[in-house]
């Protein structure tokens, strides 16, 4: 199976987070290349890939996918924030 990568975007005036790109293959590498390159934390679940890969750009993620985003999300959160106590 091809890799996957799902570029996730959430701001607090947002109802849901939202999905700003995405891809397999050549373009999945380029999209994780990007990510390390800005320094955009990456966390790999293929489960969660498959599902959010069905999705459309730039719009709000469904209901029943909350929880696992929301657990993506803050992980990242506490990643940023351990890394900016340094």
């Amino acid at each position: 199976m091809k890799k996957k990568a799902i570029a996730l975007k959430y701001e607090k005036t947002y109802k849901a987070p939202e999905i700003v790109a995405q891809g397999s293959g050549f373009i999945a590498e380029k999209i994780l290349e990007l990510a390390k390159k800005s320094n955009v934390p990456v966390v790999e679940d293929e489960n969660l890939a498959d599902e959010l890969s069905k999705l459309p750009l730039n719009k709000p993620i469904p209901v029943e996918l909350y929880e696992a985003v929301a657990e993506i999300i803050a992980f990242v959160y506490n990643l940023e924030k351990k890394h900016t106590k340094g």
